[in-house]
């Protein structure tokens, strides 16, 4: 995804993306960056989940974590 997109159109994008295989980039603070495999379950106004594939169960980020590149899609 590019970088200079507004919330809304974030939104759009990752509601695009719903029930699909991705790959995501995490950083955890402190220089640790961790990679992601899962489905994107659903959708609310100010966070998705995203199933993850190895089994770690289902994680939960807020579009503005994408905003700041705290989450990106490979």
């Amino acid at each position: 995804m590019r970088n200079n997109l507004t919330l809304s159109e974030i939104k759009e994008q990752i509601d695009k993306l719903k029930g699909k295989n991705i790959s995501m980039l995490v950083n955890r603070g402190r220089k640790k960056l961790e990679k992601l495999e899962g489905v994107i379950e659903n959708l609310y106004p100010s966070v998705f989940t995203v199933n993850l594939i190895d089994g770690n169960g289902v994680a939960t980020y807020s579009y503005t974590e994408v905003l700041c590149g705290h989450v990106k899609f490979l």
